[in-house]
């Protein structure tokens, strides 16, 4: 039997003579440092804000502006609502969007139609107004065709007449 202490100088000697390139065998190159490669963390975080900014930004174009009874006008409450849309929308040159007007189930078929097309313009000139390209912007009737309620009380013809906004062209569009 080896005694320890002779073994572990023996050990030594031998990977200290590997390390030194003792042998007759080439020394093995050294790989090129790997070029740095985007820390993928900050990437994945980066790619995680960008799509929580752009839900942001799809709720924003998604809530409805209400309109009062046969009436066109913009109302007051819905010009902070309108104009965050703005933002959006001159944030996102490629946004392309669609306004829905829509009314109650009072009043005739065609009388509605009409009516719908007249919110939707309206809502549309109120954007060019503070500069949204007209050409951006699809103004559309739904009528009363698509009710979100369909019951008769007041509170179901408020909810009815309202403005849509779709994004069609751009990033995250819906639809």
């Amino acid at each position: 039997m080896i005694p320890k202490t002779y073994a572990a100088v023996l050990v030594a000697a031998v990977l200290a003579a590997n390390a030194c390139g003792g042998g007759d065998e080439p020394a093995e190159e050294t790989p090129p440092p790997a070029q740095a490669q985007p820390d993928s963390a900050a990437q994945a975080e980066a790619a995680q804000a960008q799509a929580a900014e752009e839900a942001r930004q799809r709720d924003v174009m998604a809530v409805m502006i209400n309109f009062d009874f046969n009436r066109t006008n913009i109302r007051t409450d819905a010009r902070p609502i309108l104009d965050r849309k703005i933002e959006v929308l001159r944030a996102n040159t490629a946004y392309r969007i669609r306004i829905e007007g829509h009314c109650d189930a009072r009043g005739t078929e065609a009388y509605n139609m009409n009516l719908g097309t007249r919110r939707a313009n309206a809502v549309r000139q109120y954007l060019v107004d503070q500069g949204i390209a007209a050409s951006r912007i699809e103004a559309v009737s739904r009528g009363e065709t698509q009710p979100l309620d369909r019951g008769t009380t007041r509170e179901a013809f408020a909810r009815n007449r309202r403005a849509e906004f779709h994004i069609t062209a751009g990033a995250g569009t819906t639809n």
